[in-house]
């Protein structure tokens, strides 16, 4: 299977500080991809690597079969919203689709064009004047119009309220499906990637925790409940994620490839949300581990 993006012990950094490590991750072409994680768990770090406007410390990228940002032709293959949906203030719609025309040799006029009518943007307005919404569907418009195999967006709709954040996932999706596009979406806001992805990628700590088709990784997690016990007493063979307990109950979400059968545990489904938790309290757990043999 085509991959559209594919890292293999991808790292990053800043001085001392790693941004991104050990990243090897392998995204096949036609998904919609989810890529989550607490702010400042590397997410516009990979992405911005992925569009070649940073350069690896370690490891190695490859985007649609070559190397990000490296030649014209590589560049018109990806379309980048970033968080901030740049555009210029100073002007209006139409200008924006002109500057569009000029920089993008695959540049779709016809299609920018019905998309600002069906958005009801007015051509004459210019962007300062948009709401935080229009300005992020102009945007997306741009990015759309490029005609990319990949279009990559960096939390675009994490300032807009949720009637504005609807209708920009809304367009992003009717517009993947009509023009089947790959995309990858960063958010930290589990609900919105919950309706529009079916890849997901979990970034804690600087490094991919899972990833993975998502109704795939949601059939082999469970989340298990019973009598308060050490984790040496569950079934063999099954990796716990998280655990929680009370004076007399464990709850434990795992990852099992085969059903769970045990009559002493209660076996209950995960929300998407509930799995990317449950990864993210395993890397805290894994923190306040290292911490307190480092003090001890």
């Amino acid at each position: 299977m085509t991959s559209v993006l594919r890292a293999q012990a991808l790292g990053k950094r800043y001085g001392r500080h790693w941004a991104l490590r050990e990243c090897t991750i392998d995204i096949p072409a036609g998904h919609v991809v989810g890529l989550v994680g607490p702010n400042g768990a590397g997410k516009s770090t990979l992405l911005k690597l992925a569009c070649g406007r940073l350069e690896p410390s370690a490891g190695g990228i490859t985007v649609l079969g070559g190397r990000p940002g490296s030649t014209p032709a590589q560049l018109a293959k990806v379309g980048f919203v970033a968080q901030e949906t740049p555009v210029y203030a100073g002007l209006t719609v139409a200008e924006h689709l002109r500057l569009g025309e000029r920089l993008n040799p695959r540049w779709d006029d016809g299609m920018a064009r019905d998309r600002v009518a069906r958005l009801g943007l007015v051509p004459a307005q210019r962007a300062g004047k948009l709401s935080g919404g229009q300005r992020a569907q102009l945007a997306l418009t741009l990015g759309l119009a490029k005609r990319p195999d990949l279009l990559i967006l960096d939390e675009p709709a994490a300032a807009l309220d949720p009637l504005a954040r609807h209708e920009f996932l809304e367009g992003l999706m009717e517009a993947a499906v009509e023009h089947r596009l790959s995309v990858v979406l960063s958010s930290h806001l589990v609900s919105d990637l919950e309706r529009v992805c079916d890849y997901l990628i979990v970034l804690v700590g600087s490094r991919v925790q899972i990833a993975g088709q998502t109704d795939r990784l949601l059939a082999t997690h469970h989340r298990l409940t019973g009598p308060r016990r050490d984790p040496d007493r569950l079934p063999a063979g099954r990796p716990v994620i998280s655990a929680r307990h009370t004076d007399r109950q464990s709850t434990y979400v795992v990852r099992a490839e085969a059903p769970i059968l045990d009559p002493a545990w209660t076996v209950g489904r995960l929300s998407l949300e509930d799995l990317v938790l449950a990864y993210m309290e395993q890397r805290v757990a894994e923190n306040r581990q290292v911490t307190q043999e480092v003090r001890g």
